[in-house]
């Protein structure tokens, strides 16, 4: 089984490719809101195939505690159970870079599965591995992200990225085009920033007291738009963040927020209103911005996040399935977060309390809420 060697390094060879998460640009944005980050090129010994990737880390409990975070890497493109034999190697080579408070390393390992199934039998015989062999590497039950997404290939015309939608996802493009909704869009040189952040917030409340969700908080969001444009300005390679707010006779109605870089566009956030749904601004929203990325040059637009399966329509989550599925995209399945412990009192600890969070925010609270 392979080893590796670790070397930290000052800048990324792809400043603005591969997934955004792994951007110089992502990771300096998290490090102004709580985290830090360092990077590092780590060479596997058995073939020499080095990688580059950035660790963020965060303090817990006044500086207690900490967490390390590696987020979609490493990459697997054949991959067997016994990966949670590398991680675990690949956290030893790491462990002496980490602040001497981190209890665990969290990977969001970069594997995807076609079916939710396969994912799930993956996930349960590397289980098996690691108890196997003693190693306590833990699939944690909170994935830190979405494991199931849609991504819709970009490469192909404007013709035929259209015809692969669902019928229905055309029409509903057309009927908002024809009823008047137009689309605008912001970045963060926009003169009028400010004022239409608040307008995306106050969407984001009315979505959060519909649908139970939560969000960042205002100046999350502000930043996030500024800092994309004050590094572009800067004359860096990073990624494109822009805001888009649909509006129909003068009232903005829906709004979502992107990222395009270089290999991908994400769909970062989205709000809208409760009024003039039946305009479909939430269609022609993510048909705009997919033309948008497609011109930027990214080769695929991720949805980034759908519920695993909901094609019945007695699933709670059909609506939200069906309304990203029928763009057209191939659904994807990710392994998601595995925890390998370094601190395994102090872990253990931490694990508790994120499960008691957990069931608080997806049980307790969306019945006081009537959810």
């Amino acid at each position: 089984m392979s080893e590796f060697n670790v070397k930290e390094i000052d800048k990324s060879e792809k400043p603005n490719g591969g997934s955004f998460l792994q951007t110089p640009f992502w990771c300096s944005f998290k490090a102004r809101h709580g985290w830090t980050y360092r990077r590092f090129f780590i060479e596997e010994n058995e073939n020499k195939d080095g990688k580059e990737c950035a660790v963020l880390n965060r303090n817990f409990c006044k500086g207690f505690f900490s967490i390390a975070y590696i987020p979609l890497f490493p990459k697997f493109k054949n991959p067997t159970e016994d990966f949670v034999i590398q991680l675990y190697k690949m956290a030893e080579a790491l462990k002496p870079y980490l602040p001497k408070n981190t209890i665990a390393l969290k990977f969001d390992p970069d594997i995807i599965f076609d079916t939710p199934e396969l994912r799930d039998e993956f996930n349960k015989n590397a289980a098996v591995v690691s108890e196997k062999k003693h190693l306590n590497i833990k699939k944690n039950r909170v994935d830190i992200q979405p494991p199931d997404s849609t991504q819709v290939d970009l490469t192909c015309s404007v013709n035929e990225i259209l015809e692969k939608m669902h019928s229905k996802w055309r029409y509903n493009i057309r009927l908002s085009q024809r009823k008047g909704v137009t689309v605008k869009k912001y970045t963060g040189s926009s003169v009028n920033l400010s004022e239409k952040v608040d307008k995306f917030y106050e969407l984001t409340k009315e979505t959060n007291a519909r649908d139970g969700n939560s969000s960042h908080a205002k100046s999350y969001y502000l930043d996030l738009l500024k800092y994309s444009s004050e590094q572009i300005s800067a004359g860096n390679d990073c990624p494109l963040v822009t805001l888009y707010i649909a509006e129909h006779e003068g009232e903005e109605i829906a709004s979502i927020m992107t990222l395009f870089s270089h290999d991908e566009a994400i769909y970062l956030y989205g709000a809208s209103s409760n009024k003039k749904r039946n305009l479909m601004p939430n269609h022609l929203l993510q048909w705009t911005a997919m033309q948008d990325a497609k011109e930027y040059g990214s080769k695929y637009y991720d949805m980034y996040g759908m519920p695993p399966e909901g094609k019945n329509e007695n699933h709670p989550m059909h609506g939200l399935y069906m309304f990203k599925a029928n763009f057209g995209g191939k659904n994807i399945h990710r392994a998601g977060t595995y925890d390998v412990p370094l601190k395994k009192s102090v872990y253990a600890l931490f694990i508790l309390a994120e499960k008691m969070r957990a069931f608080w925010h997806k049980v307790i609270l969306k019945k006081i809420r009537g959810r």
